[in-house]
């Protein structure tokens, strides 16, 4: 029989995966064409070419022949070394290889750093909405996650609840900006205060207490909105990143952590990260898309297709009589449901072979999720079917 803790993970398994589960199953009953799968934010955008030029060149010349095997548990060196320097040349920091662990993906990331971090009954703070696996990465070794109830105002973080919740247990905070659910982009203005926030709680608790700012979309704004790259504002930050959105490469598991020199412990929490890499069992981030990342730094997936199913997709639905604030990053948008119930306006959206996430899977009942990294021609399909919807139930 398989424990207890699993029992009740796969009584909750995430929503976003079974509704997937449910488009490939409606896809062989109606055929793909004819089901609209806003459901997982799995990017259509192809990679830009210099990945695959990167793989060729990699696996093809000398530099094969050691590619394939064990590093130091933080990566490589001089892979490090590379993105060290391009975040120094984008956000005028200071990061060498050392603050660098490369990682498998965000999620690997996420792991690691909070079983380096986490005491039994630690508290990690996080604001609603929220992505739904924070709840098990803080569960899996031990910790209590906080929910910060939403703002459906404009979804800047509620920073007076915030400075309420904060206790002399609170180890971390996550931040996700670009968000996942809503596309918005946490202000310079959020960031200053939440960091003073914290900074007063530190010395009022005389406990060090961490951001862990969750990053996968930061490459993903629009407008020429910027993003505020947090350890210039809060001594006490880890960051993880992912190549997953901003490159197109969900399934390589590429990502790193960037631990500030400036935050508290941190010779300690970086031998421990290393030795939380190993033990929880991956041992080191896949070595060939290591070199990969490496030789495309600079490269970009084409922000304006992503643009462009936004600005399609908000305006219709906002022509039909949809509530939803405009989203500023990411590819998602999080949208009002017409019913209280946005569980049951999901299983009505289904019936019309439509696939959204309902909110209460991101802490926020009354909205649903909808991912438009999806084919331009899909969303056009689409809506007839969201018209209707709105439709019968204004009836």
């Amino acid at each position: 029989m398989i424990s207890k803790k699993m029992q009740e993970q796969v009584q909750n398994s995430s929503v976003i995966r079974a509704m997937f589960e449910e488009g490939k199953r409606l896809a062989g009953i109606h055929g793909a064409e004819n089901v609209f799968d806003f459901s997982l934010g799995n990017p259509n955008v192809k990679p830009p070419e210099d990945v695959k030029k990167a793989i060729l060149e990699i696996v093809n010349d000398g530099e094969a022949a050691g590619v394939h095997g064990y590093m130091n548990n933080s990566g490589y060196e001089d892979v490090r070394a590379a993105i060290a320097k391009s975040i120094n040349d984008k956000f005028d920091t200071t990061f060498t290889h050392n603050n660098i662990i490369m990682t498998v993906g965000a999620a690997g990331g996420l792991n690691v750093i909070f079983k380096t971090l986490l005491n039994p009954e630690d508290q990690v703070i996080t604001f609603a909405p929220f992505f739904g696996e924070y709840r098990s990465y803080v569960k899996n070794y031990e910790g209590e996650l906080v929910i910060i109830s939403p703002n459906t105002i404009d979804f800047q973080p509620n920073l007076e609840e915030f400075k309420e919740k904060i206790t002399p247990k609170t180890k971390a905070v996550i931040i996700n900006s670009p968000n996942n659910p809503t596309g918005v982009i946490y202000s310079e203005e959020t960031i200053i205060k939440l960091s003073g926030i914290l900074k007063e709680k530190q010395k009022e608790f005389g406990t060090d207490i961490y951001i862990v700012s969750d990053e996968p979309y930061r490459e993903l704004a629009y407008d020429n909105i910027e993003v505020p790259y947090l350890s210039k504002y809060y001594e006490n930050t880890i960051i993880g990143y992912s190549f997953s959105k901003s490159l197109s490469l969900p399934g390589e598991r590429i990502g790193y952590l960037v631990i500030s020199d400036q935050a508290a412990d941190f010779e300690n929490i970086i031998s421990a990260a290393n030795i939380a890499n190993r033990i929880l069992g991956f041992v080191n981030a896949p070595s060939l898309f290591q070199r990969v990342i490496a030789k495309c730094l600079d490269a970009k997936v084409d922000l304006e297709i992503y643009n462009r199913n936004r600005e399609l997709f908000y305006n219709a639905l906002l022509s039909y009589g949809y509530e939803c604030i405009k989203p500023e990053g990411a590819f998602y948008m999080f949208v009002k449901s017409p019913i209280e119930n946005e569980a049951e306006f999901c299983r009505m959206a289904n019936k019309k072979n439509i696939l959204i996430v309902p909110g209460s899977a991101f802490g926020c009942p009354g909205y649903v999720r909808i991912a438009y990294c999806v084919a331009y021609k899909t969303i056009e399909k689409s809506l007839p079917g969201f018209k209707a919807l709105i439709e019968e139930l204004k009836k």
